[in-house]
């Protein structure tokens, strides 16, 4: 889901300012939540009594993360970003020892390593040495920043302090974030329209973006993603994020015709290999 977010991402960009992009995908996410959970706007349902945490958890994953990615698809190459979100890992494991004292095992280090290194095997197209030529634009801020603001809330998900009711009801946890992350994407998405000379090329096309990445690289991926950063905790997770770059790299071979060349098989192998080995050491306190 979220290598198709990538590839209809960088598709919208020439329909729709960034801001404004991720402001309708959660408005409509908004909608489908809102019958499955009404009661979290009721009093006493926990959403204004813990509204700090909502907030930061609302800001980082969706409004920042989101944005900046949409932002970044706009004034950066796609294979700029999937790169540097190929760092997702290292930020998994810097996040968890700063922020709750989570040791950095070897294996985790080693797996870190094969995980970008398969990565980097894909985006080079099998030659390393292509990534010497590689130019760093300014929009490249912007995904190294949401990288690290995602490894963040990955942990801040873990360690959870809401109420019993909301935590255990998927779509009450993500409504609550999505409430106080759309003031944010409003906020920012008028300021945007206010300054951008950009503005909004209505199609068919551009609904059925917004659909599909509401749908599913949202709603879906969201509540995936949060059961499983619950089962097996933040840092194992954040290998399994690595799949997206390769993943987006053959959905884009397929939707120009081509078929995946034997890097593409080379990148999965080390990227696999990675998870598999951060998933071999001791059980973590943060597992199930």
């Amino acid at each position: 889901m979220w290598a198709c977010n990538a590839i209809l991402g960088r598709a919208a960009a020439d329909m729709i300012p960034p801001m404004l992009f991720n402001f309708f995908r959660w408005l409509l996410v908004f909608l489908f939540l809102l019958p499955l959970a009404p009661w979290v706007l009721q009093r006493g349902s926990g959403l204004l009594t813990h509204w700090r945490r909502y907030i930061v958890l609302g800001f980082l994953s969706i409004f920042s993360y989101n944005s900046l990615q949409y932002l970044a698809l706009h004034t950066s190459t796609a294979i700029n970003v999937t790169l540097i979100a190929a760092s997702m890992p290292v930020w998994m494991l810097m996040a968890g020892r700063l922020m709750y004292g989570q040791k950095m095992g070897k294996r985790d280090l080693i797996g870190a390593v094969l995980s970008i290194l398969g990565v980097a095997v894909v985006l080079a197209q099998g030659d390393l040495r292509n990534l010497s030529t590689f130019q760093f634009l300014p929009g490249d801020i912007y995904i190294v920043l949401a990288t690290m603001g995602w490894a963040v809330y990955s942990w801040m998900l873990k360690h959870t302090t809401e109420p019993k009711r909301i935590r255990q009801d998927w779509a009450a946890m993500l409504l609550a974030q999505v409430i106080y992350g759309l003031i944010f994407s409003a906020l920012f998405s008028a300021g945007e329209m206010w300054v951008s000379p950009q503005r909004i090329q209505w199609s068919w096309s551009l609904v059925g973006i917004l659909l599909f990445v509401s749908l599913g690289p949202a709603l879906l991926a969201y509540r995936t993603w949060g059961e499983g950063v619950a089962r097996v905790g933040p840092t194992l997770a954040g290998f399994y994020a690595n799949l997206t770059p390769p993943l987006a790299a053959v959905l884009s071979s397929l939707l120009l015709g081509e078929y995946p060349k034997l890097y593409h098989g080379v990148s999965f192998v080390l990227i696999v290999l990675g998870i598999w080995l951060s998933a071999q050491g001791p059980k973590r306190p943060n597992q199930t």
